[in-house]
């Protein structure tokens, strides 16, 4: 199972058939179960241009599996460590959210598939986190 992140499905939706975006398209053809949770969900619906964009995308996202952070304030602190461990090891983190997103995997066993450099960077020290 994956779990994909914001910075592919921005890609994807706007056509781009470049690694890693065509990644998607085997992921798809393929029947492999992917899904998003609720920051994603937040990301990608106020990108929304217009209220008929937004519209559309609610109901495609409405469609894939939502993976949750599954011990409450303790998902947090996990993904505070997280950044903790990064940056002790000199490896700066950008978005708190990618560090919840990356729980989120930690926490269901889910591969992440993105495009950025922030998943990759964490990898090299959380070595628990799978990239797709």
């Amino acid at each position: 199972m994956i779990i994909v992140d914001t910075s592919i499905l921005i890609g994807y939706f706007k056509g781009m058939e470049i690694p890693p975006y065509d990644k998607m398209d085997f992921i798809i053809d393929n029947d492999i179960p992917y899904g998003i949770n609720n920051h994603i969900y937040l990301e990608l619906l106020q990108g929304s241009r217009n209220e008929s964009e937004y519209d559309i995308l609610k109901e495609y996202l409405s469609t894939l599996p939502f993976y949750e952070l599954k011990y409450g304030k303790k998902s947090y602190e996990n993904a505070a460590r997280l950044n903790i461990k990064c940056r002790e090891n000199g490896i700066t983190i950008r978005s708190t959210i990618d560090l919840i997103i990356a729980e989120t995997a930690l926490e269901n066993n889910l591969y992440i598939l993105h495009n950025d450099n922030d998943y990759t960077n964490m990898a090299k020290i959380i070595t628990e986190l799978k990239i797709y």
